[in-house]
C-alpha cells in the first residue's frame, strides 16, 4: 500500500508541475535607436563603356575578311586596300583621333588599336593608366618588355582571359603610363610598327 501511495504522490506533483503557471513575460525592450549608417564610400570609377572584347570590336570579330568586317560595322569603313593582300588600316568615316583602327592582313581582320582614354580594353584597362595599374587589372599579363623604338618605355602583353586567342598589348611611354592599346591574333598583335 505504501507502494501506491508513494506512487500517488509521486503523479500529483508530477501534474501540479505541469498546471504551474507561467512566470510573466519579460517586459519587451524598446527597439534601439536607430543606428546612424556612415556615408557610402563612393564606388571605386566605372571602368569606361567599350565595344573592345577579346574577340574583336563590337560587331567585328576577328578573323573575318575584310568584306564580311564592312558589313558586320554597318558604317563606311574608309583605308586603302593593298593589291597584294598585304597589311593595311581601316577605320570608321568621320571618327575622332585615336578612335579604332582595323588592320587587315591577307585580306582579314586580324587586329584593332585605339589610343584614345575614352574607351576601354577588355578587362577595364586604358591609356593613362600605369603598369602597376594595368598588372592589377590583368593578373595574367606576362612580364612587362622593353619597347622597341620608346627609351624607358614598355610593352605590357596580356593573354585573353577567356581562353581565346585574342592578345591585348600595352604600350606605356617614358613616364610609365599607357599611350595606346591593341587586340589582335599573333603574330599581327605583336608588330610594334602596325603595317610598318
Amino acid at each position: 500500500m505504501t507502494r501506491t501511495a508513494l506512487s500517488l504522490a509521486v503523479v500529483i506533483v508530477l501534474l501540479a508541475a505541469c498546471n504551474r503557471t507561467p512566470e510573466p513575460a519579460a517586459a519587451p525592450q524598446t527597439a534601439p535607436a536607430a543606428e546612424v549608417s556612415p556615408t557610402p564610400e563612393p564606388a571605386p570609377e566605372a571602368a569606361a563603356q567599350s565595344d573592345a572584347d577579346w574577340q574583336g570590336y563590337g560587331p567585328a570579330q576577328l578573323g573575318v575578311d575584310a568584306e564580311q568586317l564592312a558589313t558586320a560595322w554597318g558604317s563606311e569603313l574608309q583605308g586603302d586596300a593593298t593589291a597584294d593582300g598585304g597589311c593595311y588600316y581601316l577605320q570608321p568615316a568621320g571618327q575622332t583621333q585615336g578612335g579604332v583602327a582595323f588592320m587587315i592582313e591577307s585580306g582579314h581582320f586580324v587586329r584593332y588599336d585605339l589610343r584614345t582614354a575614352e574607351i576601354a580594353a577588355p578587362g577595364g584597362g586604358k591609356v593613362g593608366l600605369d603598369l602597376a595599374q594595368l598588372q592589377a587589372l590583368y593578373p595574367q599579363a606576362e612580364a612587362p618588355q622593353p619597347h622597341k623604338y620608346v627609351d624607358g618605355g614598355k610593352v605590357l602583353r596580356v593573354p585573353a582571359a577567356d581562353g581565346s586567342q585574342g592578345v591585348l598589348v600595352f604600350e606605356l611611354g617614358a613616364d610609365g603610363k599607357a599611350s595606346a592599346w591593341r587586340v589582335g591574333v599573333p603574330p599581327q598583335v605583336d608588330y610594334v610598327e602596325g603595317c610598318g
